[in-house]
This record gives C-alpha cells, sequence and structure tokens, in this order.
C-alpha cells in the first residue's frame, strides 16, 4: 500500500512542472496558460528509503522494489468550479479519489509567468480553492441529505447515521469551515470515511518557489507557513524547477546539483516524508536473496493487518511474525546475525508493527 495524493491548484501555480518532475515523465503538458490538463494525470513514483538499499546489500537481494506512491496532477480549478466555471465539476469527482490533497501555492515573482488573477498571493490562493472544495461539500451534502429522507421514515439505522454525520459535517462547513474539523467517534470513524467528503481530506501546502528561495522560502512562503500552523495543516517549501531539473540528471549528478544549491535532499523525498507525517503512514521490510521490498502501513497497524497488505491469505491465516527491528538488522549484519544475538522476535497477533521492522510472516495455507 502506498497512498494516493491529488495536486491541486490554481492555474499557472507550477503544478503540472512539479507533476513531471517528481514522476519523471512529460506526460502532463506544462505551458503558460490555464487548463492545459485537461485530464487528470496519474504518475507513480517509488518511494526513496535509505535503509531499503542497506537491507538488500547486506542480504545480497537480487531485487530492489520500493513502496509506491502515487501523484493525481487535477486540472487547475478556479473560482466558482463548484458550478461549474473552468473545467469544475470534473475534478472536484477526481479529488474525492485521493488519500490527502497538496495545495501548489504560487510563491515565486515572475512577470513572464501569467497569475490569473493578475497578483501573487499565496494564502488567497490557498482561500479561493478551499471555499471551492466547501461550496461543493455543501451542495453534496445537500442532495445526499434529501435522498436519505424515506430511509429516515422508515428507521433505517444506516441512513441514521449518515445523514447525523452529514448534519454534522453541514454545521461546519455553514460555519465556514472544512469538514475536517469534525470530531468524529470511534464507531463513526468507517462511515465518515466512506461519505468522501472533499474538505476531510488532509492538506499539505506545497510553497513552489524561485530557485535562489528553495532553501530558506520567502516572505509569500512565511505566510503559508503561518496559515499553515494555524490550521494544524503542513507546508514544505519546494522550487518546481529545482525538481525539473534535477529529474533529468543521474544520481550522482543530482546530488551534486543539491549540494550546490545548499539542499540536502530532493523535494520528491520532503514532499513524500511530510505526505506520511500527514497520513500516518510508516514501512515495514521484507529482506530476502531474492528480493528486498518495503511496505507501507498506517501508524498503529498489527501485525496480522500488516501481513494483509503483502496478501490477504497472510492476514487470514496468520500464526506470527518473525520480527528483527531495522537496527539490529544492521548492526548484526543480517538476519542470521540477529538470530544469534537474540535479537529475533517471535511476535503474535496483538503485536503492533514499528516504522522500520524487518519481518517474516508465518501463516497457515
Amino acid at each position: 500500500m502506498g497512498f494516493k495524493m491529488g495536486i491541486v491548484g490554481l492555474p499557472n501555480v507550477g503544478k503540472s512542472t512539479l507533476f513531471n518532475a517528481l514522476t519523471k515523465t512529460a506526460s502532463a503538458q506544462a505551458a503558460n496558460f490555464p487548463f492545459c490538463t485537461i485530464e487528470p494525470n496519474v504518475g507513480e513514483v517509488g518511494v526513496p528509503d535509505a535503509r531499503l538499499d542497506k537491507l538488500a546489500a547486506i542480504a545480497g537481494s537480487k531485487q530492489i522494489i520500493p513502496t509506491r506512491m502515487t501523484f493525481v496532477d487535477i486540472a487547475g480549478l478556479v473560482k466558482g468550479a463548484s458550478k461549474g466555471e473552468g473545467l469544475g465539476n470534473q475534478f472536484l469527482a477526481n479529488i474525492r479519489e485521493t488519500d490527502a490533497i497538496a495545495h501548489v501555492l504560487r510563491c515565486f515573482e515572475d512577470g513572464d509567468v501569467t497569475h490569473v488573477d493578475g497578483r501573487v498571493d499565496p494564502v488567497t490562493d490557498a482561500e479561493v480553492i478551499e471555499t471551492e472544495l466547501m461550496l461543493a461539500d455543501l451542495e453534496s451534502i445537500e442532495k445526499r441529505r434529501a435522498n436519505l429522507v424515506r430511509k429516515l421514515k422508515g428507521n433505517d439505522k444506516e441512513a441514521q447515521q449518515q445523514d447525523r454525520l452529514l448534519a454534522a459535517a453541514q454545521a461546519m462547513l455553514e460555519d465556514g469551515k472544512p469538514a475536517r474539523l469534525v470530531e468524529v467517534d470511534a464507531e463513526d470513524a468507517k462511515a465518515w470515511k466512506m461519505l468522501q467528503l472533499l474538505t476531510t481530506k488532509p492538506v499539505l501546502y506545497v510553497c513552489n518557489v524561485g530557485e535562489s528561495e528553495s532553501v530558506e522560502g520567502n516572505a509569500h512562503s512565511a505566510k503559508v507557513a503561518e496559515m499553515a500552523a494555524a490550521q494544524g495543516n503542513s507546508h514544505v517549501i519546494i522550487s518546481a524547477q529545482i525538481e525539473e531539473e534535477i529529474s533529468q540528471l543521474e544520481a550522482d549528478e543530482a546530488q551534486m546539483f543539491l549540494e550546490e544549491m545548499g539542499l540536502e535532499e530532493a523535494g520528491l523525498d520532503r514532499l513524500i516524508r511530510a505526505g506520511y507525517e500527514l497520513l500516518h503512514l510508516e514501512t515495514y521490510f521484507t529482506v530476502g536473496p531474492k528480493e528486498a521490498r518495503a511496505w507501507t502501513i498506517r501508524t498503529g497497524t498489527a501485525a496480522p493487518q500488516a501481513a494483509g497488505v503483502i496478501h490477504g491469505d497472510f492476514e487470514k491465516g496468520f500464526i506470527r511474525a518473525e520480527t528483527i527491528a531495522y537496527d539490529d538488522f544492521i548492526a548484526c549484519n543480517g538476519e542470521q546475525g540477529a538470530k544469534e544475538a537474540g535479537k529475533m522476535r517471535a511476535e503474535g497477533k496483538s503485536y503492533v508493527v514499528k516504522d522500520g521492522d524487518v519481518l517474516h510472516f508465518l501463516f497457515n495455507t
């Protein structure tokens, strides 16, 4: 399991340039005019993780398989999108299918790149998009609640739960706040998620700055950071221009380029890490002579459910998980050394998998 992040933003903020760079493709036409992305472009990238390479080297793995992250480049939204303006509702539907939303915000000054509203103001841009998503949610809620009337008259329990949750979301939205601020009880969590409201998606603000501002950011990105902190959301500073240049280079050349720019890592790494934190995700590994592989799970996942990420049969027939912490695997130079040092543990169904665990599952067929 990886995760799917929708990239949204007003036209000409650098969305498609960033998408192209991150996925190392040219499938999204980056151009200086609105709506150059007509259909949502989908790109998958391997999640960079230096730990996987170290594990593979020790185990002599023939193949290295990272976990995957999916980016969906969604066409530029404009004010009025919830009412069909620009390219309207079809793009709002595409956002529903993502796990999180990356708001790409223009934080660079460039007279050659036209802003749809003729000014650079990332905070206002973010508010425009949030408002459109909120209006779309309100419209959706009103329709759904109207469709539940007959079932509610028949005392349908599922309909009652759904209507109660929709009413809570509606009240929050009518108060001018996103639905993600609704406090949901554990017993309602699954039904809440099934509503697929746009403003329940976690938000990551991506500040697209100029090349010279890629390390520290600028006054525009500072305002975004302040806004994100006030909302309890996250932000990252990225130069889409730099990412585009890096995507054309070999790994060693890319590293040299980053060092020259004063950057420790590529924007992709920062974006993925921020996305993992946003969605409370972590990684475990399976390692052997054939392959070393990374798997993504949500923080707090028990061993049987972690096994189920590989195959449903692993979860159904789960017996135990032979577990080695990443640091122990490295320090003991592999599985055999960890066994001899007493660092391999047999964990049962109640074990909560930790980030970096190296696991081998035993199960009944």
